[in-house]
């Protein structure tokens, strides 16, 4: 950059000439001037304005120390606030929790009264501060940064806790379906058994066969009930069983009721135990109205009365008059 000079006491022009690096170190002066200029008149005014009486700069004092205090004090509050949130969670935490508990509780037989959830236990004992056994925050309580870490740590033990606890009541949940699965319920409400499982006299031609289930005779349309939950696998005529209707349970375990006079249910149907799948009747090869009813475990055959005797000792009502299988 180049600057002439013009003046009456010059005899003739001057140029003076300007690099760029001197504009730049120029200006970098004026601002390192203005800076320490500024810096200095604020250390001047913190280091002095106690014994300054003038009213301008007392008030900018006041000013600055509400500010300060205003900022403090909404800092305070957002940290409050923060922590007022996270407490929110751990109760809610807390109260799932508690339902967990009482979940479990009655799943294991405990007792209500001598397992109480919902109740803060008792605690207790002498009050020795923290100072005089050789930790903590002192005389002085708890500090909020000690505070806050603690409640994370508890945070962090209530959802680990959780976990657990939600994986003992999947098994037993998963207990409890098991057992609604197998069936165990009797598939007549009220009835007596006429012909057991195993060998036996066949009633049409008098020759020694295999029953692989075992008959209840009651009224003619009476319910037929499932002896356990599950989803409906055959519901179809059959020359030898008449109206049939199979039921697929877990563990491979299926039941069958034949010579119904009405079906109720069909293929993919799911049904709960106790739930009225047909009328009895004596469609198929019957001599007459009677239940013929199978436990089968993968396709083979099994004794009902296994399953049954639970059943039959829980429903007095219902009369036996069979033989002991073999």
């Amino acid at each position: 950059m180049n600057i002439i000079l013009v003046s009456d006491s010059l005899a003739k022009s001057r140029i003076v000439t300007i690099s760029q690096s001197q504009i730049i170190m120029a200006v970098m002066g004026f601002v390192s001037a203005g800076f320490l200029l500024a810096l200095g008149t604020h250390w001047f005014t913190m280091r002095y304005a106690v014994d300054i009486q003038n009213p301008f700069i007392q008030r900018l004092i006041s000013t600055l120390t509400l500010q300060q205090s205003q900022q403090a004090e909404k800092d305070m509050r957002d940290q409050l606030n923060s922590l007022a949130v996270k407490l929110g969670e751990l109760q809610a935490r807390l109260m799932r929790l508690d339902a967990f508990g009482e979940r479990l509780g009655k799943a294991a037989n405990i007792k209500a009264e001598d397992f109480k959830f919902s109740q803060t236990p008792g605690q207790g004992g002498p009050m020795v501060p923290a100072s005089s056994a050789g930790g903590g925050a002192g005389a002085g309580g708890i500090a909020l940064n000690d505070f806050q870490s603690r409640v994370f740590e508890i945070s962090q033990s209530l959802d680990d806790r959780a976990d657990k606890l939600g994986v003992l009541d999947s098994v037993f949940s998963d207990d409890r379906l098991a057992a609604k699965s197998i069936p165990t319920t009797l598939p007549v409400e009220s009835g007596y058994y006429s012909s057991n499982f195993g060998y036996r006299i066949d009633p049409i031609n008098g020759q020694s066969a295999f029953h692989t289930g075992v008959d209840f005779i009651a009224q003619p349309g009476s319910p037929i009930l499932s002896a356990a939950g599950g989803v409906v696998a055959t519901a179809e005529f059959h020359s030898a069983y008449g109206n049939m209707v199979d039921i697929n349970h877990d563990n491979g375990l299926t039941t069958r009721y034949a010579h119904l006079s009405k079906m109720l249910v069909k293929v993919g149907d799911i049904v709960l135990k106790g739930q009225r799948v047909g009328d009895l009747g004596s469609t198929g090869r019957a001599t007459g109205p009677h239940l013929h009813f199978e436990v089968r475990e993968n396709s083979v055959p099994l004794n009902p009365k296994r399953f049954l005797d639970f059943a039959r000792a829980q429903e007095p009502a219902v009369a036996t008059k069979s033989a002991r299988a073999p």
